[in-house]
């Protein structure tokens, strides 16, 4: 990590010395490994190194960003020169700008790289326990694979205002698809598990069991009829859900005035008891991080607070447009300027399980999973494709497939009801939700 930021002020010196009036620069090394198993073999086996930079310079107002997928000390001397001409010629933007940001925090408090590097072997064995215990179930007849990864990324951020950061993160993850029935009646379902620490990852034969069980119960779907019905989403499609608000309140959408939420700062858009928010320390999680891509530290935010929109998403440059100041959500990477972006979000938990929120369902759906469309960020209408299981009586029932539910965005968050069952699975989560009165259009 030292040679990274030594490195990275290097490059700061020769975009000074090539003329930028200020700047700064991001270098990530990153190395991962990975494992593709099917029927018993392994078929593929990987293991990739990456380092790359990205250098932003202004000159005055103007601004441009190199880019290179190597760190070479002996050019960047020439990358200097040539972000500094590139700026020289391109329109002034007068919001973007470098801040001032406050030292870095030591990234040792959220506990995000995991030191043990594991082996190909290790991940193949995780890989293949996975895929022996879906095999091993009754009924199921194919797989589409079992796989395993690991990864580490190592990032520096530097400015000329004198903020340096370093951080460091991995990540392992366990997948696997099991194939149930044969033919035209074939249905398949996955499972997986990821974690910024082995410890925390799933046992891998109950990974690959509970593939088995849902591919199972998805055999011999029907096609449900149109109507206007009570919806439960399962938690791994539920995130959607509030990726949908994250994107309506993105600064950039506020900022060009092209999202349905806009107008809707301050007011009452979740039923009162609803809370989402977006924490950047939480520890071990799989976005959170000391200082954001323009080095300012965010904070846990309730962007929904019982019920009522409390936040905008913004970074230096949407919040200067919009006379605010910055919420710590800076987000880049080599190749482009920073933009507004959520880190570790999710909505909270509810006081009821699953079972009780669809208790006095006389006929409703359970989806569990989501193709296409989703939430237009402009006018909020909502259109998905999606499968699940009927619910008849407070009990979930037979499968269904091949239909698509609709609605409009405000409407559904009107009318949502979160579970108590949430789990940090995916960076972005949510419990299983209910959703009143959305359109299915099927049979």
């Amino acid at each position: 990590m030292t040679e990274l930021l030594n490195q990275a002020q290097d490059l700061l010196k020769a975009a000074r010395a090539a003329g930028a009036d200020s700047a700064d620069a991001v270098l990530v090394a990153s190395d991962s490994l990975g494992v593709q198993r099917r029927l018993g073999k392994t078929e593929e086996t990987e293991r990739a190194e990456s380092r790359e930079l990205g250098l932003r310079v202004f000159v005055g107002q103007q601004s441009a960003i190199v880019s290179a997928s190597a760190i070479d000390p002996a050019g960047f001397a020439r990358l200097a020169e040539q972000a500094v001409a590139m700026a020289r010629v391109v329109p002034e933007d007068i919001y973007a700008f470098i801040p001032e940001a406050p030292p870095a925090l030591d990234d040792a408090l959220l506990d995000m790289n995991d030191p043990v590097e594991p082996s190909m072997e290790v991940l193949i064995e995780r890989a293949a326990k996975a895929e022996e215990a879906a095999m091993a179930v009754p009924g199921i007849t194919n797989s589409e694979g079992g796989s395993a990864g690991w990864s580490r990324s190592q990032v520096v951020l530097v400015t000329s205002l004198g903020f340096a950061g370093h951080y460091k993160r991995s990540s392992h993850s366990v997948s696997v698809s099991a194939i149930a029935g044969a033919g035209t009646a074939m249905q398949r379902d996955y499972d997986y598990s990821s974690a910024v620490h082995a410890a925390d990852l799933d046992d891998p034969a109950k990974i690959g069991a509970k593939a088995a069980a849902q591919a199972l119960a998805r055999l011999n779907p029907a096609r449900p009829k149109t109507a206007q019905l009570p919806v439960l989403f399962h938690p791994r499609v539920s995130g959607g859900l509030v990726s949908a608000l994250a994107g309506a309140i993105n600064g950039g959408s506020i900022a060009r005035k092209t999202s349905f939420l806009k107008e809707k700062m301050g007011a009452r858009i979740f039923a009162p008891g609803v809370f989402i928010y977006d924490d950047p320390f939480r520890v071990r999680g799989f976005r959170s991080r000391m200082f954001d891509g323009e080095g300012q530290r965010g904070e846990k935010r309730a962007l929904i607070e019982d019920g009522v929109l409390t936040s905008w998403i913004l970074d230096s440059r949407t919040a200067k447009q919009l006379g605010l100041k910055s919420t710590g959500h800076a987000a880049r990477g080599t190749g482009g300027p920073p933009g507004p972006s959520a880190t570790n979000l999710y909505m909270a938990p509810g006081s009821m399980s699953p079972d009780e929120l669809m208790a006095d369902i006389a006929e409703g759906l359970f989806i569990t999973e989501m193709m296409g469309g989703g939430v237009n960020g402009i006018t909020g209408d909502y259109s998905r494709g999606a499968s699940g299981f009927m619910i008849r009586h407070g009990k979930i029932a037979e499968p269904v497939a091949e239909f698509t539910i609709a609605g409009h965005a405000l409407a559904m968050f009107a009318n949502l009801t979160p579970a108590n069952d949430l789990e940090f699975k995916r960076g972005t989560d949510a419990p299983t939700i209910r959703v009143e009165g959305l359109t299915l259009a099927g049979g």
